[in-house]
């Protein structure tokens, strides 16, 4: 059977590196997905404590674990060469480093995994072959594909009236306000990477949590003309001009800010004192369970 590249062949679909599981790739070659297994729940991690002389057990705090993954199907290709270049290819894909999985649901969601078994690949025929794989993501969180971003410059009303006033008059002013707004879509919270371009004194990140909270993350050195800093909220790293760790300067006294499932948080920037150049970027995805 002849297939045309782009095609959908129905059932599962989910890209492994370039490799698209689910249809058919640039060469012709038929990746059938027949089976997705841990895609729909991580592992978890808890305990619980007997409880003395009574009935029960005290529960711990519950965790995700990692996901591992499992898929398999069937590859078909024209010729003996074709489906040796597709195995080929699939042997790269599932790699030992990190390696973007997609999966196409009615809300497309991606995981960054690893190889983590053996790849088993069995010729059927001459142009067929089967195939199993296993991954693992070491974020059990499952991730739009869509990245979202936004960015404000440091809060400021220029223009406005001034005294004496000779009326009519008409108000014209120009106002940044300093707050990225960023939803979370999702069943789980999420956590932003900000980043903050120079030149900028002592910049600080609030976070207006939903519950009405606050979250400040406080950086007590100062940015040049060019520099960046870069605010990872998940790895707990500050990062300057893509090398230089500069953890020691944040202060995070409420805690890291996180965007609660299914909820925004408001990030308002401010500064020791105003910089026209000074910028924060909030990029972020949603993410579920």
């Amino acid at each position: 059977m002849s297939y045309v590249a782009g095609q959908d062949l129905g059932g599962l679909r989910a890209d492994i590196g370039p490799v698209p599981l689910g249809s058919v790739d640039s060469a012709g070659v038929a990746w059938r997905l027949q089976e997705l297994q841990g895609w729909d729940s991580a592992e978890v991690r808890a305990d619980t404590q007997q409880r003395e002389a009574d009935h029960g057990a005290w529960p711990s705090p519950v965790y995700l674990g990692e996901r591992p993954i499992t898929a398999a199907g069937v590859i078909e290709a024209a010729d003996r060469a074709s489906l040796d270049d597709a195995m080929e290819r699939l042997r790269s894909a599932v790699a030992l480093t990190d390696t973007l999985l997609v999966v196409y649901e009615s809300t497309p969601k991606q995981a960054v995994v690893r190889r983590s078994g053996k790849l088993v690949m069995t010729y059927v025929t001459d142009r067929i072959a089967s195939y199993s794989l296993m991954v693992t993501a070491p974020d059990p969180r499952r991730y739009a594909t869509v990245l979202q971003s936004d960015e404000t410059m440091l809060p400021i009303t220029t223009g406005g009236l001034a005294p004496p006033i000779t009326p009519p008059v008409v108000i014209v002013s120009t106002s940044v306000s300093g707050v990225i707004d960023a939803a979370n879509e999702g069943t789980i919270e999420t956590r932003p990477v900000l980043v903050i371009d120079g030149p900028v004194d002592s910049p600080r990140i609030l976070a207006q949590m939903p519950d009405g909270t606050v979250r400040f993350l406080t950086y007590s050195q100062s940015l040049g003309d060019g520099e960046q800093l870069v605010i990872d909220t998940d790895a707990h790293s500050v990062i300057l001009n893509g090398d230089v760790s500069r953890r020691r300067f944040l202060s995070t006294p409420t805690g890291w800010p996180v965007i609660p499932a299914g909820s925004g948080v408001s990030f308002q920037f401010t500064a020791a004192s105003y910089s026209s150049g000074a910028k924060l970027t909030a990029r972020w995805r949603s993410a579920w369970i």
